[in-house]
């Protein structure tokens, strides 16, 4: 039987099993009307969900957030989880390397840009409906921190404290996390179903880590894998003419809105991630609404998405 193991994205998140239920709520809702509604329980597929927001923030989201989560228009409390600002003082004692990559990252995601908060960097003279984000700025520099924080902490294995009795080290808690979990499923057909930073962890694992076990497929969702400071941090696995996973024994498809501002940059990552110099991944632009294209009941709800998940579940 088949079962689909779900991997998160950036930010603060509702507890486990609340997430879990909303992924699965999403795929089986028929919000658009294309009665193409996907019912993994109906359909006899088993999903569980790797759950790593505790490594990086104190408490999961309310129960209150869960509503605004499945409204199709995500708010700032939903992504940030409140309305601080994140805090980057990690920023200042970092290795020259290290620097280096944020620094080139934080100017690509315009983390530091000294803008007023009543507008936004492209506000002049472009269409509004262009805008990777049609959200104030202020928030969107509090979730390219985000951002900038949770790729940092894991990818350089950052030692962080989300709660005063507990520290991690980011990355080696994560792996371990995804390791256990992957090796406890016994199936025929194992799918992963990975989202923005999830689909980081996942191939960091798949790629780099010897122990990882294999999958039969991966799904990627507004991954970030396109962006080239990304791709920086995960050499010298990673190359461009050799680093799609062995580990992937089925298909790779990457799904992305062009204004989702995690995957926009590049989201078409087939030509970064060959096999032998040869493009493997399948990658398919499918546009969402709203003002956060980066919302994942947004993209669970997509018609290709889920043609393209029927496909790899073999149903």
């Amino acid at each position: 039987m088949p079962h689909i193991t779900f991997i998160h994205g950036i930010a603060n998140k509702p507890a486990a099993d609340k997430l879990l239920k909303l992924w699965i709520d999403s795929l089986a809702g028929d919000y658009l009307g294309n009665n193409d509604s996907l019912d993994l329980g109906a359909s006899g597929i088993t999903s569980s969900m790797i759950y790593w927001a505790d490594v990086l923030y104190d408490n999961p989201l309310p129960d209150t957030a869960l509503e605004s989560l499945t409204s199709y228009e995500s708010t700032e409390d939903v992504v940030l989880g409140d309305d601080s600002e994140p805090d980057m003082t990690w920023r200042e004692n970092i290795s020259p390397r290290e620097k280096r990559i944020v620094d080139s990252l934080s100017a690509k995601l315009q983390v530091d840009a000294l803008i007023d908060d009543l507008v936004t960097p492209n506000q002049a003279g472009i269409d509004k409906s262009l805008e990777r984000i049609p959200l104030p700025w202020f928030i969107k520099r509090r979730l390219m921190k985000q951002l900038l924080k949770d790729v940092h902490h894991y990818l350089f294995n950052y030692e962080y404290s989300p709660r005063s009795v507990t520290k991690y080290k980011v990355q080696d808690e994560i792996r371990q996390r995804v390791l256990t979990h992957l090796s406890s499923i016994k199936t025929d057909r194992h799918i992963v179903v990975s989202h923005s930073m999830g689909t980081v962890i996942i191939y960091d694992c798949l790629k780099r880590v010897a122990a990882c076990p294999p999958i039969d497929g991966l799904m990627t969702i507004g991954s970030p894998l396109g962006i080239d400071e990304v791709q920086d941090m995960l050499k010298p696995e990673w190359t461009r003419n050799d680093s799609f996973p062995e580990k992937v024994k089925g298909k790779w498809i990457n799904i992305y809105d062009w204004l989702d501002p995690v995957a926009g940059f590049d989201g078409n990552i087939a030509n970064d991630f060959k096999q032998a110099g040869i493009e493997k991944i399948e990658v398919i632009n499918e546009q969402n609404w709203g003002n956060w294209r980066h919302n994942i009941t947004n993209y669970l709800s997509g018609p290709k998405l889920r043609t393209a998940l029927r496909e790899m579940l073999e149903l």
